[in-house]
């Protein structure tokens, strides 16, 4: 990858994220919101729960395709992340009581993943925490520009999922 000594950001009331073009602010906006984990609207989220909720959300979700069952390795396919370390992220959910292990209806070889009562308790607090966090950051927004931010993402992560799906150069 070239670098380029090109400053692509103009001075503004706007902070260093606004860039001449407003879609070439767009990824170092995202790389910031990823490192800043401490959306603390009430009380501080801990980085295993942050993490937890990785796990437990794609055990939600539940399949992408028909036959589909959700196992370690599909948490591992999700999240990016080597076998080793999802089996390690899984293992902390059953400790903590969030999963348990049930064997496929499918494939009596296979182990599936399903959430407990615990885990779909854990789930739900932590979106309220997550809608809290955006009431507060938002707090100074207009009503309309806050209610038009959530749709607009919403439509992003969606779309964000069919391109994934597409076929490449499509």
């Amino acid at each position: 990858m070239e670098t380029s000594t090109r400053q692509t950001s103009v001075p503004s009331s706007q902070g260093p994220l606004a860039a001449a073009d407003p879609l070439d602010a767009v990824g170092p906006a995202f790389s910031r919101l990823r490192r800043a984990s401490a959306l603390n609207a009430q009380t501080q989220v801990s980085r295993k729960d942050m993490t937890r909720t990785l796990v437990l959300n794609i055990v939600e979700e539940g399949p992408e395709e028909d036959g589909q069952e959700i196992t370690v390795g599909v948490v591992g396919e999700r999240l990016a992340v080597d076998p080793s370390v999802a089996s390690r992220m899984v293992t902390d959910c059953i400790s903590a009581g969030y999963l348990v292990r049930a064997a496929s209806q499918q494939d009596g070889r296979r182990t599936i993943l399903q959430m407990t009562d615990e885990g779909m308790d854990m789930l739900a607090a932590f979106r309220r925490h997550q809608r809290a966090a955006f009431e507060f950051i938002t707090r100074n927004w207009p009503e309309k520009e806050r209610l038009q931010f959530a749709r607009l993402l919403i439509k992003y992560v969606d779309s964000v999922a069919e391109a994934r799906d597409a076929p490449a150069g499509g």
